[in-house]
């Protein structure tokens, strides 16, 4: 769901670690806003600020402040800022910028703000985006935010459980895990459960779909194993057009140490187009082993995915 609000001001400054000042209007093409210091073929080539929180920090500090000198490039009034993430895109006139970067790190004592009162609101709340498409931005222009879904399926390998002849538990218990690690980060999670039979051709065709409708991450249960029906490591193999071996072994190792049988699983991780997919085993317990070291890079790869060099 979108949400409007107004540009307020564009700035702009022609050197780095300087504040930036008000203009009648700001030109944007591929490398960022024409004229401006840190335009270039990186992330952060346009800063937004939130004329709500420019006003607050004006009042509680006591000073008197203008556009731009947050190091901003448009100051945006009428929309939470707060709730931005990352991928999300704001469409202002013909321009369209997509969220690169939540905050930075502090300049501290090279920062015209935090040398006044020792602290600035751009670190925490100022939002880097990249240019999609270029164009010409004035205040008083509309500006409407597009919340971008962070989108997960979940797909649970098993014969009998597709038969209904037990209830699944694996695929649930991802979803929780998933839910637990996400509360409270600025993402907008969609999860997605399907239940298959252990079929190769019904998995690459679920895997087909969910790459073409854009899911970020599929996590598959089930599978993994060497008896005549387990079929997913192969199957996700087939389709991933990079593999990322180095996260499965490191698994297989560590809880190898503790149990042998655990070396025993073919679980794989790779990538198509740009969907993760990961195949952990059917049982609960390897379940919240696999999720508890793949959650610590999954965030990492998906700025990847998207080109993002976000450390």
């Amino acid at each position: 769901m979108s949400e409007n609000g107004e540009v307020v001001s564009v700035n702009i400054s022609a050197e780095k670690g300087t504040v930036k000042r008000p203009v009648p209007h700001i030109h944007l093409d591929a490398q960022g806003i024409i004229g401006d210091a840190h335009a270039g073929l990186w992330h952060r080539q346009v800063s937004l600020l939130s004329q709500d929180s420019i006003d607050r920090f004006t009042a509680q500090m006591e000073i008197e402040l203008t556009p731009g000198d947050f190091g901003e490039n448009i100051d945006l009034c009428g929309i939470d800022l707060s709730t931005v993430a990352v991928l999300d895109r704001f469409r202002i006139a013909e321009v369209e910028l997509e969220v690169s970067q939540i905050g930075k790190e502090c300049h501290g004592e090279n920062c015209a703000i935090y040398k006044q009162v020792g602290t600035c609101i751009m670190p925490i709340e100022g939002i880097f985006c990249r240019v999609v498409a270029g164009g010409t931005i004035q205040p008083g222009d509309l500006a409407e935010y597009l919340p971008r879904p962070l989108k997960f399926q979940i797909i649970t390998l098993s014969d009998r459980a597709f038969a209904g002849e037990y209830t699944d538990r694996s695929g649930p218990r991802v979803r929780e895990l998933l839910e637990a690690f996400l509360k409270g980060k600025r993402w907008h999670p969609q999860i997605e459960e399907t239940i298959l039979p252990d079929d190769a051709d019904k998995l690459r065709t679920e895997l087909s779909k969910a790459v073409a409708e854009g899911v970020d991450v599929v996590v598959t249960t089930g599978g993994t194993g060497v008896g005549p029906r387990d079929i997913t490591p192969e199957t996700v193999a087939g389709v991933c057009d990079k593999l990322i071996p180095g996260i499965m072994e490191a698994i297989r190792v560590t809880f190898g140490a503790q149990n042998p049988n655990a070396l025993l699983t073919r679980g794989v991780a790779g990538v198509c187009g740009q969907t993760l997919i990961y195949t952990l085993p059917g049982s609960v317990k390897a379940v919240e082993e696999y999720m508890g070291e793949i959650l610590l890079t999954m965030e990492h790869l998906i700025f990847m995915l998207h080109g993002l060099d976000i450390h």
